[in-house]
């Protein structure tokens, strides 16, 4: 399915807002500045390095764990505040993108129940195509491969709403991740054969989802 190896939005730095630009200056200078003054750990965190190889998988984890563009900034900046207090703790069990993928699930669902106690809703209805990552750059690219592009996206983000919030993440990081069974075992601290049985559930769903997008394409929209 072409949209489910969908490319990682990208854009110029030169383009980025001023108020973008300024949070993530600040971010970085604080990961320098934490840098500098742990040198005498052993070894030395390197967050600063972490967030420059990392950012654009966390701002793409969080746009397919369901975060509308609004709040991408936001919580990718949660994430690497944690990153930025917990990378000590990494000890190296399972990947770093397994590892940043469970921060990345924790953030959304700490974000999803502040929300619903302001009756906020996280998820739009109908996603819009995504917002580009932190400090990309958009290869050159025809109009009409960015509307086919874009319109990938937001059937995969569509899709992927129709399955529960657990059931979303296993195949996410699965499928779309392609992380281990055991590494996500490991990220979620869940038992594997629940990884298993949540990855079964939400291939069965997706597929519900498929075809019932299949059905309303060949009927001109209609549901």
């Amino acid at each position: 399915m072409f949209f489910l190896r969908a490319t990682k939005s990208r854009r110029a730095g030169e383009q980025a807002g001023t108020t973008s630009g300024g949070a993530i200056s600040a971010l970085k200078a604080l990961f320098q500045l934490a840098t500098v003054t742990s040198r005498s750990a052993e070894p030395p965190l390197d967050t600063l390095a972490v967030y420059d190889q990392y950012a654009d998988f966390v701002w793409s984890t969080l746009l397919r764990l369901g975060v509308r563009d609004a709040l991408l900034e936001d919580l990718s900046q949660e994430v690497f505040v944690v990153v930025h207090q917990r990378l000590h703790s990494y000890a190296g069990a399972g990947t770093i993108r397994a590892w940043l993928f469970g921060i990345c699930v924790r953030v959304v669902a700490a974000h999803r129940r502040r929300a619903h106690t302001r009756r906020e809703h996280v998820v739009e209805d109908t996603p819009e195509p995504s917002a580009p990552g932190p400090g990309a750059v958009a290869p050159p690219s025809s109009p009409e491969d960015n509307a086919s592009e874009n319109e990938g996206r937001a059937v995969l983000a569509a899709l992927l709403d129709e399955l529960d919030p657990e059931r979303r993440v296993a195949f996410v990081m699965f499928e779309i991740e392609g992380l281990s069974c055991e590494e996500i075992s490991t990220s979620l601290g869940v038992p594997i054969g629940t990884v298993y049985s949540r990855l079964h559930a939400a291939r069965k769903q997706f597929e519900q989802a498929l075809a019932r997008y299949n059905a309303r394409a060949r009927h001109g929209g209609r549901r």
